[in-house]
């Protein structure tokens, strides 16, 4: 058998035979040095719609990615017909490095991750005090898949007329995360998005939360008002929220000051079979040092962990020690327990 050294003369490649009679394949990809930068908004049925520029356009994944896929907030490189015009469709032919990925599988079992988001430099978790009541170990679960992936958390607590937000304010109080806590009053006049848009402004941010909580709602308020979404309601008998968002879009800030809001479908689940323990505790700063004198591949959670003399000795707080494990302990844990 024949064999093709590097300097190779055009004539030595052999290509495939092609039925169709037109061009012979090969498996060299065009690199499109030319291709426009684009952000993904939204994915539907492999139809991917990305802003370019002023233009909203209509792409598809090229070929050539495989099955590497394109997602909301990805910044994508584009080649075709980048009119916007009615009917056109352009081509993805590269995705750029993500800054960040919020990810989730369907259970802690499930080992086929799902990427929710890219690029994002925020997870807003949005859990309502009561109506549905609230899920601490889904809200967890979150600030786990959140610091993973590299995004900052923002927890939001509504309909606080309801009930009161002291005990889970007390629960995360430890962790350091940012919170905003709103009225139902409130969402009706405006303030509370505008409260939550301080924390937005000039950043990608990601909200999720179960059905009914009033992510949707809280959303809409913050973006313009020709892109807001539908909303649904609580149901009576089961306290949970109906789905009306059913894909994940990114939509812009209404207002000059730049940032981008990505709201996702209501979630029930939030698996995190993909979660290493060894980066979360990257968003405990003040106690990476005290993993030092830890054993090979330690979770943390054992006897032998180096951190419970490290917190004794007084170079941190016993709470963050406590916080760090109650997120770490989340994948044995269902989000109902």
């Amino acid at each position: 058998m024949r064999r093709y050294g590097k300097n190779t003369d055009e004539d030595d490649i052999r290509s495939r035979p092609n039925r169709k009679g037109n061009r012979p394949r090969t498996n060299i990809r065009p690199k499109h040095e030319d291709a426009l930068e684009g952000m993904v908004l939204t994915v539907d049925r492999g139809r991917l719609t990305c802003l370019v520029g002023d233009r909203i356009i209509t792409a598809m994944k090229a070929r050539e990615l495989g099955r590497k896929a394109a997602v909301v907030g990805d910044r994508v490189g584009i080649v075709g017909n980048l009119s916007g015009d009615k009917d056109t469709l352009a081509r993805i032919v590269r995705i750029e490095k993500r800054s960040s990925v919020l990810r989730r599988t369907a259970d802690d079992d499930d080992p086929f991750e799902r990427v929710v988001v890219a690029n994002a430099d925020r997870l807003a978790i949005v859990t309502a005090l009561a109506d549905p009541e609230p899920r601490p170990r889904l809200i967890d679960r979150c600030l786990v898949a959140a610091y993973d992936g590299g995004l900052e958390p923002l927890l939001v607590l509504t309909k606080s007329d309801l009930a009161s937000p002291d005990e889970l304010l007390e629960m995360y109080g430890a962790l350091g995360v940012p919170y905003v806590v709103t009225t139902r009053d409130e969402f009706v006049d405006g303030r509370a998005a505008e409260r939550v848009r301080e924390h937005l402004v000039g950043r990608t941010t990601a909200f999720v939360g179960h059905s009914g909580v009033g992510k949707t709602t809280l959303v809409n308020a913050l973006v313009p008002d020709e892109m807001r979404r539908s909303t649904g309601h609580v149901n009576a008998v089961t306290g949970r929220g109906r789905h009306t968002t059913t894909s994940a879009l990114a939509l812009p800030l209404g207002d000059d000051k730049g940032g981008w809001v990505i709201d996702t479908p209501g979630v029930r689940s939030f698996g995190l079979h993909h979660v290493d323990p060894s980066r979360v505790i990257n968003a405990f700063p003040d106690l990476v040092p005290g993993t030092e004198g830890c054993p090979r591949a330690c979770s943390h959670d054992e006897p032998e962990c180096a951190l419970d003399e490290w917190v004794a000795q007084g170079h941190a707080d016993p709470a963050r020690l406590y916080s760090l494990r109650r997120l770490l302990a989340t994948r044995e844990r269902r989000e109902g327990d």
